[in-house]
């Protein structure tokens, strides 16, 4: 069986349900060729017995010991085969053609290693409008990073090898790993961008 295309890694603790909506918008993705990847951060919430009931044989689900969001997306990205990865967080979904225009732009950009999507805010069942200092950069994305991250993770996707080369995510953070991750990228590489 040849490996898939796009590994998906979805670090959660104790979100139950909301961890299955974010499995469900990945298995609507009109992009098919992917594998995904639970790393079920020590939850005490029946996680494990909620996914193994519906998505038996969807998906691989891996639980670990409470060390950390950077401690799951790393398992999940040494467990995982893809060429490229894409993170979601537990409690974000993905527009159903997310891996399709991203899969596109990247074949058609060979040079951008990275890349992210624009994204809706919904709080509270509405939706909320970022603010102009929220707006996605694009290209030499580093100067504009240092004073504030604009860089989601549920919206990243990369190719496996430049994420192996910086090292990953920092597991000794408690908070900003992600944002340390963008920074290390972005003083390398150029950062696409899809609405």
């Amino acid at each position: 069986m040849k490996n898939p295309i796009i590994s998906i890694i979805i670090p959660t603790f104790n979100r139950k349900q909301n961890v299955l909506n974010a499995i469900d918008s990945v298995l609507r993705q009109t992009f098919k060729d992917f594998e995904i990847f639970v790393i079920d951060d020590g939850s005490t919430d029946g996680t494990d017995i909620e996914i193994s009931l519906k998505y038996p044989k969807k998906l691989i689900y891996i639980k670990t010991e409470n060390m950390g969001v950077s401690h799951a997306r790393n398992t999940g990205v040494a467990a995982s085969k893809g060429k490229y990865i894409s993170f979601l967080d537990s409690d974000d979904i993905w527009h159903h053609h997310k891996l399709e225009k991203q899969i596109k732009f990247h074949l058609c950009h060979p040079s951008i290693q990275i890349s992210q999507t624009q994204e809706i805010w919904i709080r509270n069942g509405k939706r909320v409008n970022p603010k102009v200092i929220h707006s996605k950069p694009y290209g030499d994305i580093f100067l504009k990073s240092l004073h504030l991250c604009t860089v989601t993770p549920s919206s990243v996707f990369l190719n496996r090898v430049t994420f192996e080369q910086s090292g990953g995510f920092d597991e000794k953070l408690k908070a900003c790993e992600d944002y340390d991750l963008w920074l290390r990228l972005a003083v390398k590489y150029e950062f696409g961008l899809i609405n």
